[in-house]
């Protein structure tokens, strides 16, 4: 009879993944499914904790977002070689066997290789109102809000080429669009003509503060205490990576702001590893878990190659 061998330190892993909504999951799947010893660390505040519903995810369509995490949660701690730790952590360490990562209450805990699946920390724009609205009337992605707010008189908040893309992508689930620029406009020419043969109005005000009832943007009120009635805004803010433990380590980062990786989600650091939002600017449910899967299949197999 085969004989699985674990490590007697209960501290000690195999890996470790820092992060626990669904990349860090589905990392965990694959892992425990190959029987590893591995521990999810988590601080239970994941991004689109204010999104009432997730969409363009297949089996899972317009489910709640803590729903389907802790569903998955549940599914992968079934796994007995899999352990989950509530916390925050702060710090890592490359050691000789591998690495230390210790947690804001100053518990430590080792393994062999390391999984970030950490996301990342939006950086809300100075308007009162916006952090409260924010996943719920105003959103970043027309592939995973835009079908329930097609037909709505809808707003664009960005400025330049951010601004033109989205209005191309927008036009199509709604005609009844305008830009926001908070500020002078900066669009060419030809991007103006556009405007102006879809029907698209831009408003340079500055904006004061949002309107909205708990989260669902009424109007939109400018500095001139003019306003404008709207049901959906469209915005990406600015990020920053969620945890600094990877940088700290030494992995780079792109030009975005993203942890580099490769096409197996392998870091520029040896046996570290990230998946899901802090690698992507493809920022959905099923990305992160595909993204996840990939790691989890990957790390399983180095492992593999290095023990046999």
């Amino acid at each position: 009879m085969m004989q699985i061998n674990f490590m007697n330190d209960n501290k000690g892993f195999e890996a470790i993944i820092v992060g626990g909504s669904y990349a860090g999951l589905s990392v965990a799947m694959a892992l425990g499914r190959a029987l590893r010893h591995i521990l999810i660390i988590d601080n239970g505040l994941p991004c689109n904790r204010q999104t009432p519903h997730s969409h363009n995810f297949i089996t899972q369509d317009g489910e709640k977002p803590g729903v389907i995490s802790e569903k998955a949660k549940s599914q992968v701690l079934n796994y007995k070689t899999v352990e989950f730790h509530r916390g925050l952590a702060v710090s890592g360490e490359k050691t000789g066997k591998g690495f230390t990562i210790t947690t804001q209450t100053g518990e430590a805990f080792t393994a062999k290789k390391l999984i970030f699946a950490t996301g990342v920390k939006d950086i809300m724009p100075d308007i009162k109102g916006f952090a409260e609205c924010w996943g719920i009337s105003v959103i970043h992605c027309p592939y995973c809000h835009g079908y329930e707010v097609k037909g709505e008189r809808t707003g664009i908040l960005a400025n330049g080429d951010f601004a033109y893309h989205y209005a191309q992508l927008v036009s199509n689930l709604t005609k009844d669009l305008t830009i926001f620029t908070n500020g002078k406009a900066e669009f060419t020419t030809e991007q103006l003509a556009k405007f102006r043969k879809h029907n698209i109005s831009v408003i340079e005000k500055e904006i004061d503060h949002l309107q909205h009832d708990s989260g669902y943007i009424r109007q939109i009120v400018f500095k001139d205490h003019s306003n404008f009635e709207l049901n959906a805004l469209y915005h990406r803010p600015a990020f920053e990576q969620h945890c600094k433990i990877p940088e700290m380590l030494g992995c780079e980062l792109t030009e975005q702001g993203l942890l580099k990786v490769d096409m197996f989600q392998k870091t520029t650091v040896d046996h570290i590893f990230a998946c899901g939002d802090n690698t992507s600017p493809m920022r959905s449910v099923a990305n992160a878990i595909a993204t996840g899967n990939i790691a989890g299949a990957i790390v399983n197999n180095i492992m593999t190659e290095e023990e046999f």
